[in-house]
Formats: structure tokens, C-alpha cells, sequence
């Protein structure tokens, strides 16, 4: 009796290791996902362009609901307002699904959602104590500040091609 309970206990915790099913989350390893080391979260192969003036920034989104709702939205241009010298924020024609956390440090390039239909695309870090849903992340962000200038602008998101 005690061999097969070990055996059985051995068994789900092979499964459970090599599944995350067994861990209740909502990040789904595909065999198109990979890893983002810079973040710890699972990305999807799809990438997104973001298109400010004359400038495209590649991002890639993160491997959950919310960023495959927001990529079907795409193509989309969002007004977005300036806020506080280091983000971009927007409001979404709909509400996407949430999975907020507090995410301590903000990395510039990373694109959140704030609540259920706020749009948020940094180009600056810093710490916060604010909650979000991880989107993605600009794949690389340098000039991303410079590009997106320091009052509200216009931004086209679109599927990368």
C-alpha cells in the first residue's frame, strides 16, 4: 500500500511539475511560448508593432487572456494622455479580462492594462504600488521615451507582419 502511494504521489508531482494546469494559472505554456527572462512571464511568438510617428517599436505579448483579447482589437490607434513624465495611457472601446498584480518595479516598455480597459505603455521605470495586468513588453525600448515626447499622442497598435 505505502509503494503505491509513493508511486502515485511520485506521479502527480511529475505531472504537476512538467503541467500548469496544476498550479490554477492563467499562463498556459504553449509550445509557441517562451520565456521572458527580463520578466519571469510567459510570452506568446505573436508580436505586436506600436507605431509612434514614423517610429515602430516591436513588442511581444505576454502568454495570457488579456493579451489575446487585446491582440484580437488589433489594428488600433488610441489617443493616449501623457501622466506623470514616465507613461502613456489610453481607454479601450471594451473591457478586457484582468489579472492584476502589483508588479513592484515598472520597466520601461512595459504595456499594462489598468483596471479593465485602460491601456498603459511606460517609458520609464520606477516602483509602483499601483496593481495592473500584464500585457507585454516593448521588445527593445531604447528611444521609446524620446519617440513618445512628453504630451499626448496618438499610437497605432498593430499585428506584426
Amino acid at each position: 500500500m505505502e509503494k503505491s502511494l509513493l508511486a502515485t504521489l511520485l506521479m502527480f508531482s511529475f505531472l504537476c511539475s512538467n503541467d500548469t494546469s496544476c498550479h490554477g494559472s492563467d499562463r498556459n505554456i504553449q509550445p509557441t511560448s517562451i520565456e521572458n527572462h527580463h520578466t519571469g512571464q510567459n510570452m506568446t511568438s505573436d508580436n505586436i508593432n506600436i507605431k509612434v510617428g514614423s517610429k515602430v517599436f516591436a513588442a511581444t505579448l505576454f502568454d495570457n487572456s488579456s493579451a489575446k483579447a487585446f491582440k484580437e482589437m488589433l489594428p488600433l490607434t488610441i489617443n493616449m494622455t501623457e501622466l506623470n513624465g514616465n507613461e502613456k495611457y489610453g481607454d479601450l472601446s471594451k473591457s478586457l479580462p484582468i489579472n492584476s498584480v502589483n508588479p513592484g518595479t515598472i520597466k520601461n516598455g512595459d504595456l499594462m492594462l489598468y483596471g479593465s480597459n485602460t491601456l498603459v505603455l511606460f517609458y520609464k521605470s520606477f516602483f509602483t504600488s499601483y496593481r495592473y495586468t500584464k500585457l507585454g513588453t516593448v521588445d527593445d525600448a531604447t528611444g521609446l521615451a524620446l519617440a513618445l515626447g512628453s504630451g499626448n499622442i496618438s499610437l497605432l497598435f498593430e499585428g506584426h507582419k
